[in-house]
């Protein structure tokens, strides 16, 4: 199977995290794309963010209706930092072929992960590029021998999880931010409210120290 991987804390998931998906699945020809929900990265261990059972339960009602979609816990199922080259190695051991989906400051950042080349000899790496970003990918085998890194124009919507949470610590409408039973969801527990106490842990992202594209803070 030709599997896109695409990380983030989700916290909340919101239509720019599924439009990106639903374009990268388009341009890159792939059969599913897996969204990775992060346990423990390197880089997030002082931010508050909403208590994993939250953030599980509304990627999965973000994911529901659409097959091509599919939830990955695989970093939620081992402790410490959530490094991708583990995450890509647990995956790839499935037999699929995957390519690793990132943003354009991820990308800038490459050289800083761990094992750059192990996560480049185990994905396809496809960069996500908005409308006012330039390509910053390359479309053949460079001279290693690694896999080709994509360039992957995906559409630019000025949505980001800052935005949702702040829209409801202000008491504005999150409708058409985010899908019908997140926002529902959020409601009933009464997450992002003004006032209310979010948990002290760390998140994980698939990449590895870098704000993603998907989450845009």
């Amino acid at each position: 199977m030709r599997l896109g991987l695409l990380g983030g804390t989700f916290d909340p998931p919101h239509i720019g995290h599924l439009i990106a998906a639903q374009d990268a699945l388009q341009v890159l020809a792939l059969e599913r794309i897996a969204l990775v929900l992060a346990a423990a990265p390197p880089h997030k261990q002082d931010r508050r963010v909403s208590a994993v059972h939250h953030r599980l339960a509304m990627l999965r009602l973000a994911c529901a209706d659409d097959p091509r979609f599919s939830l990955e816990t695989v970093e939620l199922e081992r402790t410490g930092p959530s490094y991708t080259v583990d995450t890509l190695r647990a995956v790839a051991a499935r037999g699929h072929r995957l390519f690793l989906l990132i943003g354009t400051d991820q990308y800038a950042e490459f050289d800083t992960w761990r094992d750059p080349a192990g996560v480049r000899r185990l994905a396809t790496i496809g960069v996500m590029r908005r409308a006012s970003e330039e390509a910053a990918a390359a479309a053949a085998v460079d001279d290693v021998g690694y896999l080709p890194i994509l360039d992957v124009p995906v559409t630019r919507v000025d949505v980001s999880s800052t935005m949702v949470r702040d829209a409801v610590a202000g008491g504005r409408s999150i409708r058409y931010l985010v899908p019908p039973a997140v926002e529902a969801y959020i409601r009933e527990h009464h997450l992002y409210d003004r006032g209310a106490e979010t948990p002290l842990r760390a998140e994980g992202t698939l990449r590895d120290g870098h704000s993603s594209l998907n989450d845009r803070r």
